[in-house]
């Protein structure tokens, strides 16, 4: 695989994670298009190897997850007309995977697969950070800017009556 194949892959991964029942995942059909293999392959030599696949590894979509896949994310609609309900690997279960596969191309892919993992974990982090302190700021400034605002208001209310001023400009009056 060249590098510009590898950094066209790497990008493509990032759109294929899915987040289903709290996890982020991706699907077989995902898998074995990166994989370079066919859908049924790829499942065939995970229940072949099932003892690899725990439940935190793995799990088979429902019928009701599997439609709303489908209608969400417009590369799976091939999804919509299979008899079968796709199965939905974690970040360790798209790498063992990678290993059940045994193809130099599997190895590259599944190391790409966990980068993106990581990447978006990463990523998120920094936005949870990001949040807070935004939350942080808020709670911060909620006092300054009430002077802010009550100096506005005192702006803003109108004049005392009793106190009019002569239309025109006067340089002898001190404010």
């Amino acid at each position: 695989m060249t590098v510009k194949q590898a950094l066209v892959v790497a990008a493509n991964i990032e759109t294929k994670i899915l987040l289903i029942r709290g996890q982020k995942v991706m699907l077989d059909a995902d898998l074995a298009e990166l994989y370079g293999v066919e859908t049924k392959r790829l499942n065939e030599q995970m229940r072949r190897n099932i003892e690899r696949f725990p439940e935190d590894f793995m799990f088979r979509l429902s019928a009701e997850e599997k439609a709303e896949v489908v209608a969400n994310c417009d590369h799976l609609a091939k999804l919509k007309y299979s008899p079968t309900l796709p199965y939905a690997f974690t970040e360790h279960g798209a790498l063992m995977l990678g290993n059940v596969l045994k193809s130099d191309r599997a190895v590259e892919v599944s190391l790409m697969v966990v980068r993106a993992f990581v990447q978006l974990r990463q990523i998120l982090a920094s936005n949870a950070e990001l949040s807070r302190k935004l939350v942080a700021l808020e709670k911060n400034y909620d006092v300054k800017f009430k002077a802010i605002f009550e100096a506005i208001h005192q702006l803003m209310a109108p004049a005392d009556p009793k106190k009019k001023r002569p239309i025109g400009f006067a340089p002898w009056e001190k404010k």
